[in-house]
């Protein structure tokens, strides 16, 4: 009966050795030499380099600017068309004396589906991709011969053919005309009443003619070339992406963050998370891991492949150091990083050994009933 008791505290010993309970990888799992993943000691060079490879190299909706006329009058404009005709001919009115007077008619005409306008005497007369004075000159080219020299001016009262669509996250979603001089991304979101959350949280898309382009609004606020112009019948949406970062580990709390507006440090993503655990953490071993950009891969030498979310990066801090915190304090917290801190070894051998005490007690209670059935 011994034996057997023995035995089996040694089998539930050896198991509890390969079933501890554990958050993550530990230290020793970590292999510098992975063809999978890059492993990067974080100190401040390293830390300077990732701030400089990050700033980007060009403006995200630079490629969209239109260089085209926004004064051309379109289909479903609203046009208002004034005719004089001095020799009153047509439009004219005679008076007490029995003298015809010269004559003026305005009127108000939308542009049809074939880009044309109803004229009196005129007929239907082509106005579509005209700016108001050419408009005018057709106008008058369509009565000459019926009225004797006219004169004709043009101007648009409602401009829907120059207007762009604004969606997503802006307070007043609709319709905005583009005008002269207010023409670019940032004055249409202005119209929409501007962003309804942090910039940092907010994408900007613009699709024209099948094709799309995309940069953070963070970008098209501090860069003038990412504040495109934009072009009739564009589509500008706003996109809600939520910055947040994970944490689990040997830390005072696992946890998913927003980040917040503004930059987010690695102390400072520590500190949300409540620091780490005194008893159990490895401050040697604080680990970011991240999907980094290519060319923040190459600023930092690395040969890894890339994969379709980036180059996988597992950034490794050790906070024992002197200048630990100096660097946590500089290295920045990126969207969908995961922050993991291992156990110590100690905690672990520590883990094991209550682990088997706990074996051993249940075995020794085994033992002592058992000797008690048998008395």
């Amino acid at each position: 009966m011994t034996r057997r008791l023995i035995a089996l505290c040694a089998a539930l010993a050896l198991s509890a050795c390969s079933s501890l309970p554990a958050d993550g990888p530990s230290s020793r799992a970590l292999d510098p030499a992975a063809a999978t993943y890059a492993m990067v000691e974080l100190d401040y060079a390293a830390s300077r380099a990732v701030r400089l490879a990050e700033a980007p190299a060009e403006a995200g909706l630079s490629g969209a600017d239109f260089a085209g006329p926004l004064d051309l009058i379109g289909v479903d404009d609203v046009l208002s068309v004034s005719i004089y005709e001095p020799s009153g001919a047509l439009f004219g009115a005679r008076g007490s004396d029995g003298r015809v007077s010269g004559g003026s008619e305005t009127l108000s005409a939308t542009v049809d589906r074939e880009g044309r306008i109803g004229v009196p005497f005129g007929g239907r007369v082509a106005v579509a991709g005209l700016t108001s004075s050419q408009a005018a000159d057709a106008v008058r080219r369509a009565l000459q011969g019926r009225v004797g020299s006219p004169q004709v001016t043009v101007s648009v009262t409602e401009r829907p053919s120059n207007g762009v669509t604004v969606l997503g996250e802006v307070r007043t979603p609709g319709r905005a005309v583009l005008r002269t001089g207010a023409s670019r991304v940032l004055d249409v979101i202005a119209q929409a009443g501007g962003a309804s959350r942090p910039v940092e949280e907010v994408e900007v898309r613009l699709r024209r003619d099948g094709r799309e382009w995309v940069a953070p609004l963070t970008v098209v606020l501090s860069q003038f070339d990412a504040n495109a112009r934009l072009a009739p019948g564009d589509q500008l949406a706003l996109i809600h992406r939520p910055r947040r970062y994970s944490a689990f580990g040997a830390l005072g709390q696992v946890t998913q963050q927003d980040m917040g507006p503004g930059e987010l440090t690695l102390a400072a993503a520590l500190a949300r998370t409540g620091g780490l655990a005194p008893d159990r953490a490895d401050a040697r071993q604080v680990l970011v891991f991240r999907f980094e950009r290519p060319e923040v891969a190459r600023a930092l030498n690395l040969s890894q492949p890339v994969s379709p979310r980036g180059v996988p990066v597992i950034y490794r801090l050790d906070l024992s150091r002197p200048d630990g915190l100096f660097v946590a304090q500089d290295f920045l917290v990126r969207p969908d990083d995961l922050l993991y801190v291992p156990r110590s070894g100690s905690a672990e051998l520590r883990g094991f050994f209550e682990v088997v005490q706990s074996v051993t007690r249940v075995v020794y209670d085994v033992s002592v009933t058992s000797a008690l059935d048998l008395d």
